[in-house]
């Protein structure tokens, strides 16, 4: 791309490690000004490991709990101490907090209601609570009552397990599935304002979320079922993906970039599949 993004500011909320580090080093070589959000407090080690790669970039960290609302209501109130210059705004938010249950769910009776919560406090709500807190901080953009700001977004990594049902881990499916209606209902809510709102539905990538999947299958298996991670995911990927390979952190992380751009100005409310195929719609 050659627009100068360089007063651009995105937070990214999940940021220490997979799709949310890949959209974290994506946007900083893209020249954006990145500010990384996790619970984990290696979120500072990923954000100096950004500034080590690419020695331009602007990147700043925080430590952050997206399942408690003051927590998120005050990194709002106070994001402009992470923005580079006091008269830029935040113009992009992205959730790409994400947590399965450690277990395997079919059937679904295999797990406890209890399995649920922590699984729905971080897919879910989470986001619920970024939308509530930074939806502010994005309309107060607007230079006036009359003039909408189109390049403000907000963008929310799902899941392909929320379009289809899946068993394998009952409550992150139901909790992506969730999260993609409110995206919808977000993206209506916002469209006065001008500011954009999308999901993108990761399919197969290798984390530690889908290793934690694969272990919880393999721990059920007869000793001459068991399959090493790498055989049970191409397994899978021949079953269930046309195109039959992995994909990657750094395939959504374009994605997003596409979707915060201005050549994406009309695209709204759309949750956008990066699967090899695995999901189709007409």
């Amino acid at each position: 791309m050659t627009t100068d993004n360089s007063a651009t500011s995105i937070l990214i909320i999940g940021a220490a490690q997979g799709i949310g580090q890949a959209i974290a080093r994506t946007f900083a070589a893209d020249h954006y000004h990145v500010i990384l959000a996790d619970l984990s407090e290696s979120v500072y080690d990923t954000a100096q490991q950004i500034r080590v790669d690419l020695p331009q970039a602007s990147v700043d960290a925080t430590v952050l709990d997206a399942t408690d609302l003051r927590a998120v209501e005050q990194l709002a109130e106070n994001i402009t101490e992470l923005l580079p210059d006091a008269q830029q705004n935040l113009q992009h938010v992205v959730y790409s907090a994400g947590a399965g249950s450690g277990k395997f769910g079919f059937p679904f009776w295999n797990m406890h209601p209890a399995d649920w919560k922590r699984v729905l406090d971080v897919n879910l709500m989470g986001a619920v609570n970024v939308a509530h807190a930074f939806s502010k901080v994005l309309r107060a953009n607007l230079r006036d009552n009359s003039t909408k700001v189109v390049d403000s977004t907000l963008l929310f990594i799902a899941s392909i397990a929320g379009q289809m049902g899946s068993q394998t881990d009952p409550p992150y499916s139901a909790a992506k599935a969730g999260l993609i209606n409110f995206m919808q209902v977000v993206a209506k809510d916002l469209a006065p304002f001008g500011i954009r709102a999308n999901a993108i539905s990761p399919g197969m990538i290798q984390s530690s979320l889908t290793r934690s999947v694969w272990q919880a299958w393999n721990d059920q298996q007869a000793e001459h079922d068991k399959l090493d991670y790498k055989q049970w995911g191409q397994d899978k990927l021949n079953n269930i993906c046309p195109l039959a390979r992995w994909q990657t952190p750094e395939e959504i992380a374009a994605t997003a970039l596409f979707l915060a751009s201005t050549g994406a100005a009309n695209i709204t409310g759309q949750t956008i599949n990066v699967d090899g195929g695995i999901i189709m719609h007409s």
